[in-house]
């Protein structure tokens, strides 16, 4: 089997390997590693248990990394992983994860993403919680603006917001050993007394707000079509900055503990500037939290100038709002995805917590992070066996990069993906349902666009 011709594009190839890889880099050194550490060291005993999530977390996210640069590498187009479920199970499965995306993956990352900006805020001056909402609309209208004017633009401003983040990342993490504040004693316990297998489910817990820090680092498959040699950039982008990311985010981790201890990390509420406070005092913890201000605005600047490609490429296709797919004759961008993505980013930021008598205990921010997580989870194991459903179904098709390890990597990714799912699903049900309704809300959309657009008068290939 060949595989159909790309769908049409008016976007340009203007994004080198740089560009791509502080794209993901940027998008995954968001708010969650200032904010997650507190989250796994109330959800797990032990600093070495602790540190082993973080590890397996970046493990398990190099792993789908491996996997998906093969597609990537394949299938260079806008979208991203749209074009590969799209090619391996047809276009159902793509809807949906598109329409995930649109609904829940991607806007409700950005939203959170926004929460967590504001939360940071609140360091310099006390905010309510109405505060906190309007201050992370405000940050994706400006964003979103940003965007619309240029890939260029968009992505000079993430090379420039993700430099300076991994220098103010190291930064803590050096002075957190090298500044007097912290100590081993701090490590103690380095496991729970407790067996396994009473752990094991809040262990999945805490893994669920590891990944959601991890996530990411499939950024830049989004806009595929606008990367120079994609062949060879995107997988490298793909790979390279994951592996620098979970280095950045084990070392992090370990040195928080080392400052704060484990009792300390669970009873903060902005743990990464507690941490800097203790070793540079309250000028340290100033210029720290301006530091994370810089970081999430750069994560969110990253998604916001790739997640609209989904959308776009679902309405070059004709399964979607034909506006989607409109590109602005001056800047290049899918203006209007783009701004639909920014409505809808907005709209979330103001989900109560209680929907249909239905109330979570559990803050905004971790919420979304499940839905995300859930949602995220569920597509990139479809993703992984595409891998090896399109080794079979298409033989002959150009791979610049085949995965490391194949088909152990992608086997490994999908077995721990469908356990996250199902730990998820016991250990936050709720969440989860809404996770789960939320992707098949699209399956109605999905028939709408069949039934109107026939797959052989528009080059969609069949269902399989």
């Amino acid at each position: 089997m060949t595989s159909p011709a790309a769908p049409t594009s008016d976007l340009k190839r203007e994004l080198g390997l740089f560009d791509a890889t502080m794209i993901n880099v940027g998008t995954m050194i968001a708010s969650a590693i200032f904010i997650v550490p507190a989250t796994v060291a109330a959800a797990v005993q032990g600093t070495a248990v602790m540190t082993l999530v973080w590890v397996i977390g970046g493990i398990v996210s190099l792993l789908g990394a491996l996997s998906v640069a093969e597609l990537a590498a394949a299938y260079p187009e806008a979208g991203g992983q749209y074009a590969y479920l799209r090619e391996a199970y047809g276009t159902v499965w793509a809807f949906l994860y598109g329409w995930s995306n649109f609904s829940v993956i991607n806007t409700a990352s950005i939203t959170a993403i926004a929460v967590g900006f504001a939360k940071y805020i609140g360091f310099f001056t006390p905010l309510s919680e109405s505060g906190i909402r309007i201050i992370a609309i405000i940050s994706i209208i400006g964003l979103t603006v940003l965007n619309c004017r240029g890939v260029r633009l968009g992505a000079t401003t993430q090379n420039v917001l993700t430099t300076l983040k991994i220098g103010a990342l190291t930064a803590l993490i050096v002075t957190s050993f090298v500044i007097p504040g912290g100590s081993g004693s701090h490590f103690q316990p380095l496991w729970p007394s407790a067996p396994v297998g009473s752990w094991i489910g809040s262990f999945g817990v805490a893994m669920v707000a590891v990944l959601w820090a991890y996530d990411g680092w499939i950024e830049s498959t989004y806009v595929g079509s606008e990367i120079v040699n994609p062949g060879r950039n995107l997988p490298r982008s793909i790979i390279l900055s994951t592996v620098m990311v979970m280095a950045l985010f084990v070392l992090a981790s370990v040195a928080i503990t080392y400052v704060l201890g484990a009792s300390g990390m669970a009873s903060s509420a902005l743990v990464a500037s507690d941490a800097a406070k203790v070793t540079m005092g309250s000028l340290g913890a100033t210029l720290v939290v301006a530091a994370i201000l810089i970081s999430t605005l750069g994560a969110n600047n990253g998604i916001i100038l790739t997640a609209a490609r989904i959308p776009y490429a679902m309405a070059r296709q004709g399964v979607f709002f034909r506006a989607q797919g409109l590109v602005h004759l001056r800047y290049g961008t899918p203006i209007v995805a783009l701004v639909t993505q920014g409505v809808i980013a907005c709209v979330l930021t103001l989900v109560p917590k209680c929907v249909f008598g239905i109330c979570s205990p559990r803050p905004l921010y971790d919420q979304l992070a499940t839905y995300v997580v859930f949602a995220q989870f569920v597509f990139y194991a479809l993703s992984a066996g595409a891998v090896i459903r399109l080794r079979r179904k298409a033989p002959q098709l150009e791979r610049p990069y085949r995965t490391w390890g194949y088909p152990v990597t992608p086997i490994v990714f999908i077995a721990f993906a469908i356990w996250l799912v199902a730990n998820t699903i016991v250990e936050t049900p709720k969440d989860s349902a809404i996770g789960a309704g939320l992707i098949l809300l699209g399956l109605p959309g999905y028939f709408y666009w069949r039934r109107a657009i026939t797959g052989g008068a528009k080059g969609l290939p069949a269902d399989s």
